[in-house]
């Protein structure tokens, strides 16, 4: 008999020793939030090669603006000289500066082109740390609610382990 009230006391008590259940955070949109990420590093990256772009794109415009110069200060020097110049080598200068000008005026159109470009690429890559920031801010928002719920889980589970010890003490 006193092994059967042992067992009964034992079950008693598993009550008390009973585990507290406390689920871990998962957040559903993982996935699309490391895809967001993904993308915008891509962005990041994306960004960073067509900044350089233009910086090239500059350092040509510079290069052309300085042939440019050279070209025009030989064509005055030339016509300056008291030496004659016949009319073939009047035509040929002014075509070799209209060929230089036609250059720089490529290089200008590309460096229009490539600040377009990093401008476009600059609100791409807004747009994708605001996607990934707000998928963020999400997945902390859910799980400070989940650490609340279990924490509210855990307090009321504690809080009637207690009242059963506190009732059988009285009883």
């Amino acid at each position: 008999m006193l092994h059967r009230r042992d067992l009964a006391q034992e079950r008693a008590f598993a009550s008390d020793k009973r585990f507290v259940p406390v689920s871990s955070f998962r957040f559903r949109l993982e996935r699309v939030r490391v895809v967001r990420e993904r993308k915008e590093k891509l962005a990041k990256q994306e960004l960073a090669q067509a900044m350089s772009r233009r910086s090239s794109s500059q350092a040509e415009l510079s290069v052309s603006d300085a042939r440019l110069e050279r070209a025009r200060a030989q064509q005055r020097s030339a016509v300056g000289e008291p030496k004659t110049l016949s009319g073939f080598d009047l035509l040929a200068g002014q075509a070799f500066v209209e060929r230089i000008e036609a250059q720089r005026g490529m290089h200008a159109l590309d460096l229009q082109r490539r600040e377009a470009e990093v401008v476009e690429r600059d609100a791409n890559l807004a747009n994708a740390a605001t996607e990934h920031e707000m998928l963020k801010r999400l997945s902390e928002r859910q799980r400070g609610e989940h650490e609340r719920e279990a924490a509210r889980v855990e307090r009321n589970t504690l809080d009637e382990i207690a009242t059963v010890r506190f009732g059988r003490g009285i009883a």
